[in-house]
């Protein structure tokens, strides 16, 4: 039975991924809000990634996955984009990731087989209009992912996850009507849009042993968006 930390697990990818695991392993989830973990076997720690550091103490003395889930979507035109939009979209999809893995590093290492999942976009290598500042924060995730993936094998396995547009709250005011929800589907040569477990499927087998010979990695689940044309 394996200790996996979610950061960002009580809606959305992660609370699936929490739902897939909570079964065979110990799941720590450290969230804002456990609103919907009442009922699932996990551990949860109230945290919110963009102004409070992880107390350690609440942590178990090995970590063998690690999860980052917080994200954001900030779609607009380059021109009406400031400064501060593009640190924000930088903060809660990198910045802060580092500094959590920062944190839980020195336990990561205490496993045997630790595996971490990281979130990107199909955006960071399919060039869209409009997305500029998550393209480029998510670009960051997945050359981060990379390097530490290099400077950690075999210790430790790094993948990340690349999905086109999933129907989580994250993603409401793109989804919030069947008129959206279709246009948003045509676009994708599998015509529909991702749910949270396609997503949190893939994240289930990175962490798990099925996918020991895997790093390094980006994976797009992404209904054919970034490599098919229909």
């Amino acid at each position: 039975m394996k200790n996996i930390l979610l950061i960002g697990g009580s809606h959305g990818i992660g609370l699936e991924i929490a739902k897939n695991l909570s079964s065979n392993h110990n799941i720590i989830v450290a969230s804002r809000t456990d609103e919907h973990l009442t009922d699932l076997n996990v551990k949860h720690i109230s945290f919110d990634a963009l102004t409070d550091t992880l107390d350690l103490n609440e942590l178990p003395e090995v970590i063998d996955g690690f999860v980052y889930c917080p994200g954001s979507i900030n779609l607009k035109p380059f021109k009406n984009l400031k400064m501060e939009q593009f640190q924000e979209d930088m903060d809660i999809n990198y910045l802060k990731m580092v500094k959590v893995f920062q944190t839980v590093l020195p336990k990561l290492l205490q496993s045997s087989e630790a595996s971490v999942v990281l979130f990107s976009s199909v955006a960071a290598s399919t060039g869209m209009p409009f997305h500029s500042s998550i393209a480029g924060a998510k670009a960051a995730v997945e050359g981060f992912a990379k390097s530490i993936a290099a400077e950690f094998a075999p210790k430790m396995r790094v993948n990340v996850i690349a999905p086109s547009i999933t129907n989580t709250s994250l993603a409401d005011k793109f989804l919030n009507s069947d008129v959206k929800t279709e246009r948003a589907a045509e676009r994708h040569p599998l015509k529909k849009v991702g749910q949270p477990q396609d997503i949190a499927q893939m994240a289930q087998f990175l962490l798990s042993e099925n996918a020991s010979w895997i790093s390094g990695q980006i994976f797009h689940v992404d209904g054919g968006m970034s490599t098919l044309q229909t």
